[in-house]
C-alpha cells in the first residue's frame, strides 16, 4: 500500500470510529492477514476463498460484545450468537461466518487436521467462508465469540467428510456484498471476495 493509499485507508477507517485500526494503516501495518487453506482429512475448507483474519479493529471496545454485534450490524451481517467456538473439528457447507472475539484469548485450529494454528484475542475478527473447518483448541477463562452470518443464509453444522453434493453447496453459497468489518469501503479484501485489489497477504 503506498503512503497516499494508506494515508487515505486511514482516514476512512477514522471516519468510521475505527481509531485503532486507522493508526496501525498510517502507519502501514498489515492488520488483515489472508489465510488460505487446502482441503486435508475430510474437511473440505473453501475452494475459492481464504480466511481473513482482522487484527485488533475492536481493541478500544475488545471486552464489549455489543460493540461487536454493533460493527456486525451496521455492515448488513445480522449477529445471531454469543457464545464459544466448538472444541472438535467442523464446519459450515451453507453459510459464511464472522467471529468476533469479545473476551479472553483463544487458540484455534484452521483448516482441519494438519491446518494452520492461530492464537486470537479480544477485538480480533475472522471471517471464515462456507467448508472452513475450525475448532478450539484451549482458551483463557471468559473467551467470548459473537457470531454473525450473511443476510438470507443460515448455517449447518457438519463434522463428516463432505459429499460431492455438499461440495457443490459450499462453491454456491453467495458471496456477501459487504465486508462486515469495513463495510462497503473495505478496499483490504481479497480480490478473490469482493473483486477489490488487496493491500497485502500474509500465509
Amino acid at each position: 500500500m503506498s503512503e497516499i493509499d494508506r494515508r487515505a485507508f486511514a482516514a476512512l477507517l477514522a471516519g468510521g470510529g475505527l481509531l485503532n485500526a486507522a493508526s496501525r494503516a498510517a502507519e502501514g501495518e498489515e492488520f488483515v492477514r489472508i489465510i488460505r487453506l487446502e482441503p486435508g482429512e475430510g474437511i473440505p475448507n473453501n475452494p475459492k476463498l481464504p480466511v481473513l483474519l482482522y487484527r485488533g479493529f475492536l481493541k478500544a471496545d475488545a471486552n464489549d460484545p455489543a460493540a461487536h454485534e454493533a460493527l456486525f450490524e451496521r455492515n448488513g451481517w445480522p449477529p445471531m450468537w454469543r457464545n464459544g467456538v466448538y472444541a472438535f473439528h467442523h464446519y459450515h457447507a451453507t453459510a459464511h461466518e464472522v467471529l468476533g472475539f469479545a473476551g479472553g484469548r483463544a487458540t484455534l485450529l484452521l483448516g482441519g487436521p494438519g491446518g494452520q494454528k492461530v492464537d486470537v484475542e479480544a477485538g480480533d475478527v475472522v471471517l471464515l467462508p462456507a467448508g472452513t473447518g475450525h475448532m478450539r483448541l484451549d482458551a483463557s477463562r471468559g473467551f467470548l465469540v459473537v457470531g454473525a452470518y450473511p443476510p438470507d443464509q443460515s448455517p449447518d453444522l457438519q463434522r463428516e467428510a463432505a459429499t460431492p453434493e455438499m461440495l457443490k453447496t459450499i462453491e454456491s453459497v453467495a458471496v456477501p456484498k459487504i465486508d462486515p468489518v469495513l463495510g462497503e469501503e473495505g478496499a483490504v479484501y481479497d480480490r478473490e471476495w469482493l473483486g477489490r485489489r488487496p493491500s497485502g497477504e500474509t500465509r
